[in-house]
């Protein structure tokens, strides 16, 4: 009787210690990727005059841009791209970096970009932004903003997440028009790795 006692109490010791074990097991988040279209980011200024107004924040973990303080992974006005992380390079109505966001470009396609080389990853600074360099301008007679191709931004989130993105186009539905003025919309794809300190995008 003592025997089967102790073996029915064995068996619940194993259930209840593999039970424990599952729900400590960690959660695996599955990577999202996403394509934004026309993020409008207005600038007051330009042309000779000084640049000012607000940044058009986005979130990499909502994938919605976001007037939070706080709260965001990259910021555009303009062809003004920033991180939060960082300094501000002293622009006006920059926001104040909060974060640890960090970004480098990968000469490459956004599904050719496999995983993240961290030693490459810097912040904004007194010097500038990380990302200024994201397009090619035309000249005359277009004048138009151009996506240099082949050129993926690799980033880090604010909170060490990573993400990739690539920038599709400048211009509202991807058509310059410089008659209609519809310049300053973003449409970029993106890949974001919701699980911490994970730097590969498989």
């Amino acid at each position: 009787m003592k025997t089967i006692k102790l073996f029915t109490l064995l068996v619940i010791f194993i259930g209840f210690t593999s039970c424990s074990d599952d729900d400590n097991d960690p959660v695996v988040l599955e990577i999202e990727s996403d394509t934004i279209s026309n993020l409008y980011a207005p600038q007051d200024g330009g042309f000779g005059e000084p640049v000012s107004g607000d940044f058009t924040k986005f979130d990499f973990s909502t994938g919605a841009t976001t007037t939070s303080t706080t709260d965001w992974d990259i910021a555009f006005r303009g062809t003004s791209i920033i991180v939060n992380g960082g300094m501000s390079s002293g622009a006006t109505d920059e926001p104040e970096r909060t974060g640890n966001a960090a970004a480098y470009f990968e000469n490459s396609t956004l599904a050719g970009v496999a995983s993240v080389n961290t030693t490459l990853l810097e912040q904004d600074s007194v010097n500038g932004a990380v990302l200024s360099d994201w397009y090619t301008y035309s000249g005359p007679p277009t004048h138009s903003i151009n996506p240099t191709a082949g050129k993926i931004i690799v980033l880090r989130t604010r909170d060490g997440k990573y993400a990739k993105m690539e920038i599709l186009s400048y211009y509202q539905d991807g058509q310059p028009n410089a008659e209609y003025n519809n310049y300053r919309y973003y449409t970029f794809n993106y890949v974001y790795q919701p699980n911490s300190g994970t730097t590969i995008f498989e």
